[in-house]
Formats: C-alpha cells, structure tokens, sequence
C-alpha cells in the first residue's frame, strides 16, 4: 500500500507540473496576441522601433518595474524615474497607458515579454557602422509669423473606450452633395451632414473577418470616390483582415528567411470596388467585389492611401487611375529587408492601376500600359518605389505630386514624385544613407559620387526626428478664406502634433524646400495641438474640402476644426 501512495503523489506532483505547465504556455500564447495588440507596432526584441527593444529586458529591471511602466509609462516620468526618464529623452514620444488591461491580460503579456526576452538576449545584436550621424539635421525649423484661426466643425463619435477615442484618418468630400466625409480607422465612414456626423459605411457589417487591431495603422483605411461616380456609382475603400482570411493576390514566399526565421505573416490589406444605383443614399446601399489584397509582416506601414488625381480630366493620362500607398509592412525593421525594394514585389510602393480594367493577374482590374514597368515582368502596378510608410498623396495645382513617407528613427520626408521614380528606402532616409543588413535606426552622410550617381531620388523637405516624428502629409491650401495660406504646402506631424509648412515656388528638384512651423489660434488664444486635446499624443490629420479649405482632426477627442478667417 505504501508503494501505491507514493505512486500516486508521484502521479499527482507530476501532473500538477504538467497542468502548470500548460497554463504557463496558455498564459504566453495570449501575452502574445496581447503584445502584437498593443505593442508590436512600436516595439521588437532585436532592434529598437518607435520604442526601445526589449531584447534581455528581463535583466536590466525587475517584472514589477515592467507592469508599473506598462500601466502609466507618464506616471514613470513624472515621478522622476531615471529609466523612464531616460528613454523618453532618447525616444521623445510617451507611450500611451494600458491601465485598463486586466490583471490576468498583463501577467499574461509579462509573461511573453520574458520569454521573448530570454530567447533574444542570447542574439548577436545588429550591428552598427562607423561614421553615423549623431544629429542628422541640427539647424531647428524655424517658427513663422503665421497663425490661423480655427473653429469647431464636428465631432465624431468615440469607437473604443481607451485613448485615442477615435482614429479619425481621412477626409473627402462627396463628388454630388459636396459634403465631406471622414473615416475612421476602427471602421466606419461618415456624411458631415449640417456639421452633424452621419453613419455612411460599416465594415464590420460587410465583412465578417474585418479587424482594426492590432492597432495604428489597421482597420478602415481610406476611401476614394470615383470622378465618375455621380454616373456609375462606384467608390473604393482599403480594410485590414485577419491573416489567412482568403488567399492573397501580392504575398511574400516562404524561402524570405533571417537566421532560418520565416517571414511572419499578420494580417491583409484588401482593395474593395463598391457599387450603388443610389449615389445619394445614406447608409450605403449596394454590393462590392474585391480588387486584390495583400500580405503584410506586421500591423503598421500598411495600405492607408487611397486616391484619383483630382487635376485628371477625361483624355489625360491619370484620368479615371486609382493610387494606392503600399507601405513596407515593417518588414525592414523586423529583419526582412528583402521585401521592399523590390521591383518583383508590391511592399513600399505607390501603386497606379485602373479599377475599371481587367489586365491584371486576377483580372479584376487593369495596369496601365504607361506604368513606367508594366509589360517588363515585374509588378507592373508600380507607379514609384522606395518609401518605407507613403502615408498620404496629393496634388498641387500645378500638377506636382507629393507623396510624404513617415520614416524609421531620424528622418521625416516630403517627397516630389514623377513616374519611375525610386526613393531608395531601405538604403537611404532622406539625404542619408543606411546599412539596411545592419541596425537601421542609425543614418550615414552620403558620398559627394553618391550624391552625383543619382542612384535614388532626393526628398523635396525633409526634417529629423529632433523635432518630431512621423509625418503627417498634407495638401496645397486651394480656398479662398484665407490668402495668407496661398501658395503653401500645409503638413505636421501626427504625434506631437506640430504644424509646418512649405512655400511651394521653393519647389526644385535636387534642392530642399525651407520648412517652417505655424499656429492655431482657437476662441482667441493662440494654443498647441496638445493644449487643446490635453494628450500628449495629438495624432493629427489633416483634410480639403470642395472650396480647398482646410481641417485639422485630432483623433484623441474626435475633433474637427475648419481653418477660418
């Protein structure tokens, strides 16, 4: 009897260990879907992002460090906490609070942290080359004398219950009402009907493996009517879905390896076609077909820009030609540099196609014979190359297309596009260079032969990460209110928020434009973006309407404030 009791507490104590165990790679398996929810999008384990690595974070601060920075990383610095300190002075942005994870979420997040942690600390860090720039650009943008008024125009309703409370992106107006219209990211369309927000376009009715997480650049991603819609009725939209949702039309192969690690495969982008006899409904009421969609490595970098010249007239070459943002998926600084730049691949493109068409692989849409590598091969949607994240496209109204790319850790950049033209990244950020096999958080001075080679194309603007970081593109003020605005190219910055502009007869090939800042004045006090949201993470956008007058939205508090006299 006694050999049995032993076997049996031996039996007990073994699958007691074996049930613990599982619970643990219960608790790591959802950490990681936490993580790639909450912090993928800014943080790796082998190189630093928009964050720091957490690469062998486990022996440079104890767990309890971890959880408290994760709930509140401002309340960390305000405390006077030297690391937190430390990396908001590297990284000059704060990460937002996840003090609403639930406690078992956030030992279940720790506990993926760790392992991943211990996995990476053993990795050889990448490596850095002699010769980087400390400070790319050590001259500040100067402060001009212009400030504009702005006014409340709407506000649109929260979608989640944490901050930012809304993802307001893009706005357009309607090519027969002329009323505007806003997205936003976490997945519905709105009519601005008499400044009040009306529901247009629903994804998640539409689609049922429709996602907006992990979140930033995922969900609703853009819209673009077609110059012809008063007639045909047909609009066009970008959306995220689950990976694996159906089979993708642009994906990466499976030999794209990195020390014997497969590229990973996280969510699609899909190009959607809507069709309605009714253009003046509101909700939408019609069908859709899909275009094409594509893989990508991670949740940011996606496909956020959706748009038709609005300068093509029927016989122009552009007319009726959709352009499409394809970002690089983050796969540079995940460890694949081998997916961009690559003319046999759709990553870190500006992509040109008619969705009328049907010579395309799928044949759900054309290439047009004059896309500068269309019959040659290769991915003939390809209208220009080389950006890390073409973040938003637009005109000037002299017919110059500039396209804004939000850039890895130093360099921000304002781009004048021709067709053909390749921007370089991941070897060059702006007017600098970079190893992209080695870490590419660190940029290099070109060579006066490289500057003389032309092999990529210099950005139009440019600014570094000094004074803010991630752009957010812009357009020609086109209205009349205001003529102090005329002739101006008007961008900021999408996390702190800042305004800039560019005087557009400074536009010259080879030659950077003069970045200047401006400011608001809103019930007659001149104010910070930041002021007015109170966060610390403005993430602005801006807007045109009919008139070229122009928006500024702040996704935090669902604002929209029109530019007025």
């Amino acid at each position: 009897m006694k050999f049995i009791r032993i076997s049996t507490s031996f039996l007990f104590l073994f699958f007691s260990a074996l049930w613990l165990r599982a619970q643990d790679t219960k608790s790591v398996d959802a950490g990681r879907k936490l993580f790639a929810n909450y912090c993928g999008s800014c943080h790796h384990f082998r190189v630093d992002g928009i964050g720091p690595s957490l690469g062998g974070i486990h022996k440079a601060v104890k767990r309890e460090w971890i959880a408290e920075f994760i709930k509140s990383p401002k309340a960390k610095i305000d405390a006077g906490d030297k690391r937190a300190k430390a990396l908001f002075d590297s990284y000059k942005v704060v990460m937002p609070d996840f003090n609403y994870l639930k406690a078992d979420e956030l030992n279940a997040l720790l506990d993926y942290i760790q392992v991943e942690s211990v996995k990476s600390s053993g990795v050889k860090k990448v490596a850095i080359e002699s010769g980087a720039v400390e400070d790319p650009i050590p001259v500040p943008i100067p402060m001009s004398e212009l400030v504009v008024n702005i006014a409340p125009y709407t506000q649109i309703p929260f979608s989640s219950e944490q901050s930012p409370r809304t993802r307001i992106c893009k706005m357009d107006f309607h090519p027969i009402t002329k009323e505007n219209y806003i997205v936003d990211l976490n997945g519905v369309m709105y009519r601005i009907h008499d400044q009040k927000p009306e529901a247009y376009l629903n994804m998640a009715e539409f689609f049922p493996n429709f996602i907006n997480k992990p979140g930033l650049a995922t969900g609703f991603g853009s819209f673009a009517f077609h110059p012809e819609f008063e007639k045909n009725g047909l609009l066009y939209t970008t959306h995220t879905e689950a990976f694996g949702s159906a089979p993708a039309d642009f994906a990466y192969v499976d030999s794209i390896q990195n020390d014997k690690a497969h590229a990973p495969r996280q969510l699609q982008w899909v190009v959607t076609e809507w069709k309605t006899d009714n253009t003046l409904a509101v909700p939408f009421q019609g069908w859709h077909r899909e275009l094409f969609r594509v893989d990508f490595v991670s949740q940011i970098h996606g496909a956020q820009e959706l748009t038709f010249n609005p300068l093509a007239k029927p016989g122009d070459e552009d007319y009726g030609l959709l352009y499409l943002g394809l970002g690089d998926g983050g796969a540079v600084e995940a460890g694949f540099p081998g997916i961009p730049h690559n003319l046999d691949h759709a990553w870190g493109n500006v992509f040109r196609f008619d969705p009328r068409g049907n010579n395309s692989k799928n044949g759900h849409y054309g290439i047009p014979s004059s896309n500068p590598f269309a019959g040659k091969g290769h991915v003939g949607e390809i209208y220009a190359r080389g950006f890390r994240n073409p973040h938003r496209i637009s005109w000037t109204k002299s017919g110059d297309m500039i396209v804004s790319n939000i850039g890895q850790r130093q360099i921000e950049t304002l781009n004048l596009v021709k067709k053909g033209d390749d921007f370089g990244w991941p070897e060059r950020e702006g007017t600098f260079k970079i190893y992209k096999n080695s870490d590419i958080n660190y940029v290099y001075p070109l060579s006066e032969n490289e500057l003389k080679e032309g092999k990529y194309k210099l950005p139009l603007a440019q600014f570094d990460h000094g004074e803010a970081n991630a752009i957010s593109g812009g357009f020609e003020y086109w209205g009349e209110a205001i003529p102090e605005l005329k002739g101006k190219y008007l961008f900021g910055t999408i996390v702190k928020g800042r305004l800039f502009y560019i005087d557009l007869k400074d536009i010259e090939n080879g030659k950077l434009a003069e970045i200047k800042e401006w400011q608001v004045r809103l019930n007659g006090k001149v104010q910070s973006l930041r002021e007015i949201t109170k966060n610390s993470r403005v993430d602005l956008r801006l807007g045109r309407d009919k008139d070229g007058e122009m928006y500024i939205f702040t996704k935090p508090d669902g604002m929209v404030y029109k530019l007025v006299k």
